[in-house]
């Protein structure tokens, strides 16, 4: 019996050195999983990544899409949230914009805009038309990994993608 006692002494002594070491190698890692979020994961979410944010980005117009009609847009046709200003800016194909712009809880308020006054081909004013119904409402709006969709409560969507 006191051999027995003996073996299983010596088989703790072995084995409580490996079990403590595997668990302070594994304790960095588990400590690590979790605490970053993915591209597209709601706030609180514990995936790998980070959202995207709207502000502080050049937002490229792909399209938009207003009374069930899509319009895409011109190669130089953007926009920019800032923060910091409570300003949102850009061109929408052939006019510059600016206008207040207020991003909060998944929501962009959009105020009344201001724009230069140029003339261009039809199918820019077109866009430009479109564009400009979105401004004076309140947007929500959603980051899939680059691209932002902002959508009105009438159905009307912009479509754009972060400028590298």
């Amino acid at each position: 019996m006191s051999r027995r006692i003996g073996m299983y002494r010596q088989k703790q002594r072995l084995i409580t050195p490996l079990v403590t070491t595997a668990a302070v190698a594994l304790i960095p890692l588990a400590v690590a999983c979790g605490n970053e979020k993915a591209d597209d994961a709601p706030a609180g979410s514990d995936s790998v990544g980070a959202e995207r944010p709207v502000t502080g980005v050049r937002w490229k117009i792909d399209s938009v899409t207003a009374d069930g009609k899509t319009h895409r847009a011109g190669r130089d046709t953007h926009l920019t949230f800032d923060e910091k200003t409570g300003k949102a800016g850009g061109r929408l194909g052939c006019n510059h914009v600016n206008a207040k712009a207020t991003v909060r809880d998944g929501h962009i308020t959009l105020g009344a805009p201001s724009t230069t006054r140029m003339m261009c081909d039809a199918s820019l004013m077109d866009t430009e038309r479109a564009l400009l119904s979105l401004f004076g409402k309140t947007l929500s709006y959603r980051i899939d990994a680059n691209t932002l969709a902002l959508t009105s409560e009438n159905g009307n969507t912009l479509r754009a993608v972060a400028a590298e």
